[in-house]
């Protein structure tokens, strides 16, 4: 059926799942079964899906709504995201339906893929398409329709570009700890804080490299997907798909290892797009340098530079309570070229000393 589904595949991974995955499955079941009497909808949340002429991989979620909810509810352009505009504990309120089988209707051909345990649907199609945007359907039944941006990338596209989101693109002045939970539970999303200058170098790579696509890639959780989609377009970042998690147990643990997740992405991106070279950007407080330099190390022909933005002392200690950059020496192995700064401007600058920009 031309249709690879990379949840079921990670699944499978161990016979038994933890504890905490178990109690999980119990709640969705019982919370699922008292909304379908209470006669609750599906609604599908679609996400920006990537892929190459001849394979993309579309990424959706499926949760309940309560009757009358419109099909559209989660499929709002994100200039319009007025709902958006509202603290993030809300985006954690909903309660997703697991396993359930979804349509995809891409370019003429129709598939049918299946969520995972956590309703998140995360599948590989085999297709033709030109480069470009386009456009999928997806549906559970003939009344809850969304489509899903999905960006093809030409097969002669040689640079591509990477980036994390926390203490990247944005900063809250929180310890790392409480980041996650403040950013999704209680911060308004126009509290977050842009980086300075980081907007003008992704749109001047973008000039750059005028068919690179732009991938941004997070250990946030889907949940906070609106929110962190708002936050880019309203500070001029381009537009690109997010690479989220789920936070909930796994069949091995409590949460996810956001940087397992980091890993498997950057791989399944040089598996899919072979012919790219990657600018890896991220920051210095956490695992970034040395995500990077082990991708550099194994893959040193797909990276095109790294990256980093150096935290301050302040942020330094909030991050990971010392005021030493975490993987400083990762910095300097295995990558082409690795230049750091402390915003976007340094960064901008460092690679028109190196060469890498025209002035």
């Amino acid at each position: 059926m031309g249709i690879r589904n990379r949840a079921a595949r990670t699944a499978s991974t161990t016979d038994r799942p933890h504890w905490a995955s178990r109690v999980e499955d119990v709640k969705n079941t019982v919370v699922g079964g008292a909304l379908r009497r209470l006669r609750w909808d599906l609604r599908l949340q679609p996400f920006h899906g990537l892929g190459s002429p001849d394979r993309v991989r579309i990424l959706a979620k499926v949760l309940y709504a309560s009757p009358g909810t419109p099909a559209d509810f989660h499929d709002q352009p994100v200039q319009d995201m007025r709902s958006m505009a509202v603290r993030g504990w809300r985006n954690f309120a909903g309660q997703v339906a697991p396993h359930r089988e979804v349509h995809v209707m891409l370019g003429d051909r129709e598939f049918t893929v299946r969520a995972d345990r956590a309703g998140i649907v995360d599948a590989l199609l085999d297709v033709s398409l030109p480069p470009g945007r386009h456009q999928a359907v997806l549906w559970t039944a003939p009344d809850n329709a969304v489509t899903a941006d999905v960006t093809v990338v030409a097969s002669g596209t040689e640079v591509g570009l990477v980036s994390d989101i926390d203490d990247t693109v944005m900063v809250t002045w929180l310890p790392r700890p409480l980041l996650a939970f403040w950013n999704a539970f209680v911060v308004h999303q126009s509290s977050r804080q842009v980086v300075p200058g980081m907007p003008m170098l992704y749109q001047r790579l973008l000039r750059e490299h005028p068919d690179m696509p732009v991938v941004y890639l997070s250990t946030g959780a889907w949940n906070v997907f609106p929110v962190l989609q708002r936050f880019l377009y309203r500070n001029g970042y381009p537009d690109g798909p997010l690479l989220l998690t789920d936070w909930g147990p796994t069949n091995t643990g409590f949460f996810r290892s956001g940087r397992e997740h980091k890993h498997r992405a950057l791989e399944h991106l040089a598996a899919e797009h072979p012919g790219i070279r990657w600018i890896l950007v991220g920051d210095d407080g956490q695992h970034d340098p040395t995500i990077y330099a082990e991708f550099s190390q194994r893959h040193p022909d797909r990276v095109e530079e790294v990256l980093i933005r150096q935290l301050t002392e302040s942020e330094q200690l909030l991050a990971h309570g010392s005021l030493r950059p975490r993987g400083s020496a990762a910095q300097r192995l295995g990558s082409p070229l690795t230049l750091a700064a402390p915003d976007g401007h340094g960064l901008l600058a460092a690679l028109q000393r190196a060469g890498r920009i025209r002035t």
